[in-house]
């Protein structure tokens, strides 16, 4: 019998969990992306949807400011998940490699600007634990974290350009290079 009621209360534990992080997420995350949706739609009104169309649409031209720099940006100003809804202002075609080369960088930033990701901070925490046991400054690591970031994750966005053709190849579909936003 008392199987059975461990069993019980670690079934509704498991739940009571699941609400316990489901409020905390209502009184952190969800108002803090809500506010940074605000704002971004507010300065997207403020200058103008179709101007920011233009700059996507040359933006999109050039896989350095496609995979580097809007990325970066983006990450940096409206941290991880909001610099997703970026990818919102480019074509389709290249979509799936931004949202590849935003989310790496949400990850590879934490040292500088823990700010974009302070849920994946334990990881860097982890790892500059070790390099401060041996003494070794922490910042060189972040520096370090974020270049070979930068790098890679523009690699990885481009990666998925080619991924992206074999697929559109292999499914007989073709993706817009055009920007289209649906309001």
């Amino acid at each position: 019998m008392d199987y059975i009621v461990k069993f019980a209360e670690g079934f509704i534990n498991l739940f009571q969990t699941g609400a316990d992080t489901f409020i905390d997420w209502m009184t952190s995350i969800v108002p803090l992306v809500l506010m940074l949706l605000i704002a971004m739609n507010t300065i997207i009104q403020l200058i103008g949807e179709e101007r920011i169309n233009v700059i996507a649409q040359k933006s999109a031209k050039n896989p350095f400011l496609r995979y580097l720099v809007l990325p970066f940006l983006g990450s940096f100003m409206l941290a991880n998940p909001m610099v997703h809804s970026l990818g919102r202002f480019l074509p389709e075609r290249y979509k799936p490699s931004y949202f590849a080369s935003a989310a790496q960088f949400a990850h590879t930033s934490n040292g500088i600007f823990p700010h974009i990701n302070p849920a994946e901070l334990f990881i860097y925490l982890g790892i500059a634990q070790g390099i401060q046991e041996l003494g070794l400054p922490m910042t060189d690591l972040a520096v370090r974290y974020l270049l070979v970031g930068l790098v890679m994750n523009f690699i990885g966005g481009w990666v998925t350009d080619f991924t992206t053709s074999y697929i559109e190849k292999q499914q007989n579909v073709k993706l817009s290079k055009e920007v289209k936003v649906e309001g």
